[in-house]
């Protein structure tokens, strides 16, 4: 019987990932995953892709007290408050416009000294709206260990390359790519998958420093080919036009709490094509 394995989350978009053992999964996914983003002076999206090393912050996010805490490998940490909040801005998630404010504290100052070029941290107005794509991302912990056993030096691929919301243990490798179109039970949460996660630059990153230091597309590519077709995701802002594919989307129907060691059962059969 396949099990949830990890979750994997993180409060600001880009940094670096924490594994919690429940999460509670609303409609428009994990309310305080990606409750933060950073936009550069220009007000454009701003993540690893565009600074890899925001994976060597460290985000600690209390929503109850609306109290954040950046954690810096080199300089010491900041904290305050996140309830005061300043211009309002709309962001591009990649043709999706996303409605957050500035936060004022800081945050900005701090990351932009870290970053090395202006940056500003916007809080979401809705919580959960800060994913690239759908609410919920997951990937098999078979997949992600043949990915690794058919690479030369693939003991590098660590799962937070890939930063996944679901890690699945118990199926086969590539099995979540049969369940798009489906319902599936991830503990007392419900999801539909949607079809594969176009992979891009990041995941060439190492995943505690930020920095490349392995072909990871090209791995991908190696040994599946070019898949995707229609993928009904964006991907102008993938250099392959997204036809590289890792994982899998999902949206939510049934809101609930997923734990690490939940069962996870396909919940109806898949329509023909």
């Amino acid at each position: 019987m396949p099990l949830v394995s990890r979750l994997s989350t993180t409060p600001v978009k880009g940094t670096a990932l924490h594994s919690p053992r429940t999460v509670a999964l609303t409609v428009d996914g994990v309310r305080d995953n990606r409750r933060f983003h950073l936009v550069d002076a220009r007000g454009r999206l701003l993540n690893g892709k565009q600074h890899g090393p925001l994976v060597q912050v460290t985000a600690e996010y209390d929503s109850a007290g609306e109290h954040l805490r950046l954690r810096f490998p080199d300089r010491p940490p900041v904290e305050g408050p996140t309830s005061t909040l300043g211009d309002p801005v709309r962001t591009d998630f990649y043709g999706r416009g996303v409605a957050g404010h500035l936060l004022t504290g800081p945050w900005s100052a701090a990351l932009s000294d870290f970053v090395g070029d202006e940056v500003h941290l916007v809080a979401v107005d809705r919580p959960g709206e800060g994913v690239d794509v759908h609410p919920v991302t997951l990937v098999s912990s078979a997949t992600l260990e043949h990915l690794r056993s058919v690479t030369p030096g693939g003991e590098r691929l660590d799962h937070r390359r890939f930063r996944m919301l679901v890690e699945v243990d118990g199926c086969g490798v590539h099995e979540e790519d049969t369940w798009a179109g489906r319902r599936v039970q991830l503990g007392a949460a419900t999801v539909r998958v949607v079809g594969p996660v176009p992979r891009c630059a990041v995941t060439n990153q190492d995943p505690g420093s930020g920095v490349p230091d392995f072909s990871t597309l090209k791995a991908i590519v190696r040994y599946r080919g070019e898949l995707a077709t229609d993928l009904s995701t964006p991907v102008a802002h993938l250099p392959d036009n997204g036809a590289v594919i890792f994982g899998m989307y999902a949206t939510v129907e049934e809101p609930g709490e997923v734990s690490v060691g939940d069962r996870v059962e396909v919940a109806d059969v898949r329509q023909p094509a």
